[in-house]
């Protein structure tokens, strides 16, 4: 089905609306979202993502609704993934609790910008080359492999190859100046840290539009659910990454339900390749007869296995002990970094939270506190953390907790 012009004009100043409401309204003053606040913009981007799509399926068919959904609900999956990648990003880099949300929405609209570039190169292709879809199916299937492997250092490798090579021809301050992108040092105008990670969130994210792109071209050819697929998985990432932060070590099966999803779609274009097959060497260039996967089953298949790996990941005992831990772990460092925040607020939150992780520890058993125990970096960190919560307790900086209870062997 073509789309008119006006729909793509609509649809494309829509977009736009909602990154400058967000701009304006939620990121240009610094702060730290509430899980409230977290709670209801996503449930709002998501409500609106779905609309859409029944405006799709009532305007454009069932093929068409159904394939939207396929690859929202897909684009959607592997950017809950991604956010594992801001994360390490973001502690590495140190960011401010308070602007980080600037940081990922400037790193979503770079995202957003590369991948319609490679939308329509896809698109365009797709249409003069069917061996394409041999390609696509490939790259999946070996993405498929990578997460099975746990391999996420080609991303972060990339991103530290372009973060090296930014240091090294641009001169960069060791701290933050709120969120400004450059400040003055020494009489000279310098680059912050700042304008760094969200080149490191913005080219991360490009790298995983890899796999992404021609997953969803594995779900459907049409340029126009493509691309609003994708808009509308992105726009409310920045919302998602505050509501999930603490439980993204929590679905530690994740990536195998991705990898199932992943290849699964890298199959279906595999099958989709040899029937439009014009490649000589393959059935001397005619077109194989193969079943063809339906967008109906490819949706059914992809939801199956997300629920399965959620719910497979909220009942298991592991994933609630690595969840705690990797809690545990982030929230110590962010207490112990001065720069980490200026809200007295927000550091107590950080403390009360790691009280909140040590009993969560203790409550699944000895098996689980033993993991704690082999970890020597992290029970530093937590020995430190007590003992600069006591110190800042006895100088009245912060209210008295039972800092005592971060002893996670008891």
């Amino acid at each position: 089905m073509d789309v008119p012009t006006w729909v793509w004009g609509l649809t494309v100043v829509g977009i736009l609306g909602l990154l400058a409401f967000d701009f304006f309204f939620h990121v240009r003053k610094a702060h730290v979202p509430t899980l409230k606040e977290a709670s209801i913009w996503s449930a709002l981007y998501v409500g609106i993502a779905i609309l859409f799509g029944i405006g799709v399926l009532v305007f454009g068919g069932g093929t068409m609704g159904g394939e939207y959904f396929a690859g929202y609900i897909t684009e959607k999956a592997l950017s809950v993934d991604n956010l594992f990648v801001f994360l390490i990003i973001m502690a590495s880099f140190r960011v401010p609790r308070e602007d980080q949300q600037k940081v990922l929405l400037v790193g979503i609209v770079i995202a957003l910008i590369a991948r319609s570039g490679f939308i329509f190169v896809g698109a365009a292709l797709i249409n003069s080359f069917a061996w394409v879809f041999y390609l696509f199916g490939l790259i999946l299937l070996l993405t498929a492999g990578n997460m099975l492997k746990g391999d996420h250092d080609e991303a972060e490798g990339a991103d530290n190859f372009i973060i090296k090579i930014a240091r090294r021809f641009l001169h960069t301050s060791d701290h933050y100046d709120g969120d400004k992108l450059f400040t003055m040092e020494n009489g000279k105008r310098v680059m912050t840290p700042m304008l760094l990670v969200m080149v490191a969130i913005g080219g991360t994210d490009i790298l995983f539009a890899l796999d992404s792109i021609p997953a969803i071209f594995g779900l459907t050819q049409n340029t126009f659910i493509v691309f609003t697929a994708t808009a509308f998985s992105l726009l409310g990432l920045r919302q998602l990454f505050f509501l999930i932060d603490g439980l993204l070590d929590r679905l530690i099966y994740l990536s195998y339900g991705l990898a199932a999803i992943l290849a699964f779609i890298g199959v279906k274009l595999v099958l989709h390749a040899l029937h439009e097959n014009n490649v000589p060497f393959i059935n001397d260039g005619e077109h194989v007869t193969v079943v063809e996967i339906s967008t109906a089953l490819s949706l059914s298949v992809i939801v199956g296995i997300l629920v399965i790996t959620v719910l497979a990941s909220l009942f298991s005992k592991k994933g609630k002990a690595s969840m705690a831990i990797g809690n545990a772990r982030r929230h110590a460092t962010a207490y112990l970094d001065a720069e980490y925040t200026a809200d007295a607020a927000e550091r107590e939150r950080i403390f009360a939270k790691l009280l909140e992780e040590r009993d969560q520890i203790v409550a699944l058993g000895p098996k689980y506190r033993a993991m704690v125990r082999d970890e020597t970096e992290l029970m530093e960190l937590l020995d430190r953390c007590r003992t600069s919560h006591d110190e800042a307790a006895a100088a009245g900086r912060e209210p008295q907790q039972d800092s005592d209870k971060l002893r996670t062997g008891q």
